[in-house]
Formats: C-alpha cells, structure tokens, sequence
C-alpha cells in the first residue's frame, strides 16, 4: 500500500481542478460529493497507507517515493519526491482527517451561499497544498506546498470579497506572511549555496559534518527559516494577520487554525530540527518568541468581544506553546501538541459556527447567552473543546500541554523561568476560554435562536469532540498510568525528549498538578468576570486606567497602530508622492533638454543659402583659429 502514498496529495488537486472548471455548471449536490469526496478518498489512501507502514515497516521506518524529476540546472534536480517517516505521517493524518470533517461540515454550513462551488475548489486546493508541504523531500518542492497554502489563505480569507473589509484581511495576510516567506526563500539560497543541496535528508547530513555547533552560518541559516516559521505560524513580530483572518468563513477559520497554514511553520522547525540544534542562539529565540508570543495572545484574548477573535488570539497563543516546546528541544511534545490541538481547535471553531448561524450571524459575545438550553449539544461539545484548550482533563490538551510544561521544567534549554512563563500562559487561557463558554451559553439570553444545525454540521462536532478525548490517551502522562505513544513513535524521526517521558521523577506529579490546579483556578474567575460578577468588580472594570489597559489588549497590543506609522503610512506617503512617477523626472528631463536643444538648432533652418555659406566660412575661421593658437 506504501506506493499509493502519491494518491493523498493528488486526490485533493484533481478535486479543485475539477471543481474549478467545472463547479459553477455543477448543482450543489455534485459541488459537496466532489469537495469531499476527494478529501474521503484521500483519508481512505491515508488509514491504507498507514496501516502498511505499521504493519510492515519500511527500511529505516523510511519511505521514499519519486514520481518524476521536477526540473534540472546542473547537479541541482529537485523531484515531485515524497518522504514519509513517523512525522510526516502524523502530520498527514492531523491535515487530512480534519479537514474531511471541515469539509463536511461546511456542506451544510455553507449551504446556498454564492459561490458555493468556488469555495470546495479553493479547500480542496489548500489541503493538496498542505499535503505538499508535509510530504516534500526537498525543500523546493516544501516551499511549492508553503506558497500554495499562502495563496490558498488570500482566496478563502477574502472569499466573500464584495465586502471590502474582507478584501483587507485577505491582502494583510498575503502581505504579511510573504515577510517570512521571503526571509526563507533567501535561506534556501543561501543552504544551497554552502551545501550544494535541498534535499532535505541530505542537507541535514551535510549541516551535521560541516558545520560545528554555533557556526555562523547555521545561525544565518537557520534564522532565516525561523522567519519563514514566524510568518506563516503567526508568532511574534507577525502576529497581526491572525485576528483578521476571521474575516472568511468559519470552515475557512477552523481549516487554518487547526489543520494548515498555522501548524506549517512548527512543520518546519521539527523537519530542519537539525539546523537549529546547530544553532543555539536561534533555537533559544525559538523558545523566547513562543513564551512571549503566547503571553501576549492570552492577554488579548481576555478583552476580545468577537467570539472567532477570542478563538484566533487563542491560537496563537498554542502556537506559542508548540514554539517554547521546539525551543527547549522537547520535539515530539510540540508535535504532540499540534496534534492535540488541531483536533480541539476545529472543534472550538465549529462550536463558534454553529453558535454564531443560530444568532443570525452575530459574532459579539456580549450579544449571546443562555444558549446552552437552545443549543445543547453545541453547549457540551464546547465544553470538550473548553477542556482540551484550558489543558483539563480529559481532554487531550491536557495531556499535550502538560508534556511540555513538565519538559520545559526539565529540559537544560528551558527552565523555571520559561515554565512560569508557560504555566501562567495556561491560567490566562482557562480565563478566556470559560469566560467566552460563560458568556455565550449562560446568563440570560440576548437573541432568540433563528437556525438550529443540521446532522452534517453535527457529525463533525461530535467526531471532533471524541477525538478530543481519545487523543489523550496517546500520550497520558506516565505518572498517572499513562504511555507515551506519540513520543515513543517520534523517535525515529526526532531527537529523543531532554527527559524521557516515561520516566517519573519525583517532581513531575507536583508539575502536573500545578498546571491542573492553575486550570481550574481560571474557571472561577472567569465566572466572576462575566456572569456573577459583582458591582464591586465591574466598577474596577469599569476604572479609567483598567479600561485603558483593556483597550490596549484588545488592539492586540498596537502591533498594527505602531506598523501602520511605521511601514504603511510611510510607503503610502512615498506611493502618492510618487503619482506623478518621481522616478521618471529624470529622465523627462532628457527628453525635454532634447527637445529645447531641437528647437534652438532648427532656428538655424531657414533656407536662405548665403546665411549658410557664412556659417560654413565662419566655422573654418574658428577652426583655424583653434589650430593655431592652441
């Protein structure tokens, strides 16, 4: 079955082709089969494919497969080539078994929209893209993926484009994320450059022999990929296009915040793992930039009112966790929490969909309430979800998340001071996600409820839901009787944990228990921020210099008033400066010397032959005179 690994990427890619040329002529009915449908067929090839490599290992637990030779310079011939190892076949289950249920979700959520046909061309096209990106075995072929989910990312985030707002976030996005892509573009020339290659086993290798730990330019390198990572995965310093993604649908939200796009750059840093071991100081800003990150996106999450906002903010915070993990070298922990989250988040974002279809597209969260009698199974799907976010059991976020708090503890790269920073990351997120729980499905009810889900919306958030559970379990923490699946599966493709995870050491159950402990004590106090909370503390709520800070939070700390005077005011400045093409005034100014130079000489036209026979005589005096006396 190995051999039909080219089947997962291609089935998605012949979907949008066909839905591209032929979806507005299809009815809905033959639009959904095919949008999903390929993705089905893709999961089948998937379960086909993995079973096989369970079952029957390939050598080296390695399985290669090149369909043709992409193109040739030289020595240099990338291939349409795929790699599966333990890594690449994790990230291929997370991406397409999750997008199947986003598909298939967005059968019935989308359902009589306008360009209904248009939107599965463009899902299918990103899940083809994504399977690209994790599959490649160069890394040209990686970047093909990386810019396909790119451009994937402007058409969905701008798919209701008549709204010119969402037309915005769409060009933010692409914008902002072509920084990091062109940082890793140049870091692909410059690894080519020093080690002939971009295949990325044998770059690996090749870094390992030639160059020591801490060389410059394993640093260089290497930094140029983290900008890569920090673009598409939203982290610190561009961050900014995350929150605004949500302009396009939720099935779009839930597909790039859990399956694809966010997850591409932890893709990246675990796949070149080795450049950035060769690299200290890189892989320590790894580290710095996730806690920062997810510090500041739980505070913002704690002011947002939009309820897709609450959920964008919260997922770059867990993407700050997954980048802490890679920091400190705990790499499976951080697989294991992409994992864990791709399954909750979708679910979250479902959740959202359905709550926000029922309120006739209200998004504000002071605006709901009371919902959980109206909404029942919605209510307690949430709540799985809530876990798995906060990091509770029995949620799998608990389990993923305190991986890589008890391996940040432990681990020589981390420490106490990035763990405080981890663990008081978790208190924030329990706040925000109880208080968006609280107030959306207590207190009293704001709205009546216009629609209910229908069973395609529902199937999918109860799959989801026992997805999040059950994940748990492949990683529950071996001081509770657990067995590290994940981690033991990983280690043929990624360094072993700085602490192994099966081993209990006698603090590890405190570290567990702290980070349960901090969970829960956010449940509380979101209550007290939303529903029972007493005049006392909305008055302090309410105080000049708390709401100010409140303000700045849910601006997302200015990151974009400080990058509007900074990068855009000014280059729109020079761009309306530059109307009349400032650049060209030069060379205007050729061409009008030598038209006014024309118009002197042709003063000298004018016919009349005897003035030209002076002008002869008088030039050969001038040019006697110059012979002579010089």
């Amino acid at each position: 079955m190995l051999p039909l690994l080219w089947l997962i990427p291609i089935l998605p890619f012949a979907g949008f082709m066909v839905l591209g040329l032929l979806g507005r002529r299809l009815p809905p009915n033959a639009v959904a089969a095919i949008g999903v449908g390929s993705i089905g067929l893709s999961a089948l090839f998937s379960a086909l494919v993995t079973a096989a490599f369970l079952v029957h290992p390939p050598a080296g637990q390695v399985f290669t497969q090149t369909l043709w030779t992409w193109f040739q310079v030289g020595e240099f011939a990338p291939g349409i080539s795929f790699y599966l190892d333990a890594l690449s076949l994790i990230m291929v289950l997370v991406v397409v078994f999750v997008s199947l249920l986003i598909h298939l979700y967005s059968v019935g959520y989308l359902r009589g929209e306008e360009g209904y046909g248009r939107f599965f061309a463009y899902m299918n096209l990103f899940v083809g893209s994504m399977l690209t990106l994790v599959l490649a075995d160069n890394l040209v072929l990686l970047y093909l993926g990386w810019e396909g989910v790119g451009l994937c990312s402007y058409l969905l985030i701008g798919f209701w484009y008549k709204d010119p707002a969402n037309g915005r976030a769409a060009r933010k996005a692409f914008i902002v994320t072509r920084i990091g892509d062109a940082a890793f573009a140049v870091g692909l020339f410059l690894l080519f450059s020093r080690l002939g290659t971009l295949h990325i086993q044998d770059l690996m290798q090749r870094a390992a022999q030639h160059w020591p730990v801490g060389s410059g330019v394993a640093v260089a390198a290497s930094a140029l990929l983290l900008g890569g990572a920090v673009g598409k995965s939203a982290q610190l310093p561009l961050q900014t296009w995350l929150p605004d993604a949500m302009a396009g649908p939720t099935p779009v939200s839930a597909l790039i915040h859990a399956a694809t796009m966010v997850t591409a750059g932890v893709y990246l840093i675990a796949r070149t793992h080795v450049l950035f071991s060769l690299a200290p100081p890189v892989q320590f800003a790894v580290a710095i930039i996730g806690a920062a990150t997810l510090l500041l996106a739980g505070f913002s999450g704690l002011t947002q009112r939009d309820i897709k906002r609450v959920l964008a903010y919260s997922t770059i915070s867990q993407i700050g966790y997954m980048f802490l993990a890679l920091g400190v070298g705990a790499w499976s922990a951080a697989i294991f929490h992409l994992l864990s989250h791709a399954f909750f988040k979708a679910l979250l974002f479902l959740a959202a969909g359905v709550v926000i279809h029922a309120l006739h597209n209200e998004h504000d969260l002071f605006r709901m309430g009371g919902l959980r009698k109206d909404l029942p199974l919605t209510f307690w799907v949430f709540l799985v979800g809530a876990l798995g976010l906060s990091g509770l059991p029995p949620a799998d976020g608990f389990s993923s998340k305190g991986l890589i708090l008890t391996e940040t503890w432990s681990s020589p790269l981390g420490g106490p001071g990035m763990w405080l920073a981890a663990l008081f990351g978790a208190f924030l997120t329990s706040i925000y996600t109880f208080r968006l729980l609280f107030l959306a499905f207590y207190g009293p009810r704001q709205q009546p409820v216009v629609h209910h889900p229908g069973l395609v919306e529902k199937m999918p958030l109860v799959a989801l839901a026992l997805l999040t559970i059950l994940a748990a379990g492949l990683n529950w923490p071996a001081s509770w009787g657990g067995v590290a699946i994940i981690t033991s599966f990983l280690q043929t493709a990624l360094p072993t944990p700085p602490v192994p995870s099966g081993h209990v050491h006698g603090g590890e159950v405190w570290l567990e228990v702290v980070a349960v402990g901090v969970a829960l004590l956010g449940i509380p106090i979101a209550w007290l921020l939303t529903v029972g909370a007493p005049v006392a503390v909305r008055a302090r709520l309410n105080a000049p210099a708390v709401s100010a800070v409140r303000r700045f939070w849910l601006a997302g700390w200015a990151f974009d008033w400080l990058y509007d005077r900074v990068f855009v005011w000014p280059l729109v400045w020079l761009a309306r400066m530059d109307q009349g093409d400032f650049v060209d005034l030069f060379y205007r100014g050729l061409a009008g010397l030598a038209g006014w130079l024309n118009r002197i000489l042709s003063w000298t036209q004018t016919g009349r032959v005897r003035w030209y026979a002076a002008s002869v005589a008088l030039g050969a005096l001038v040019i006697l005179a110059l012979v002579i006396f010089l």
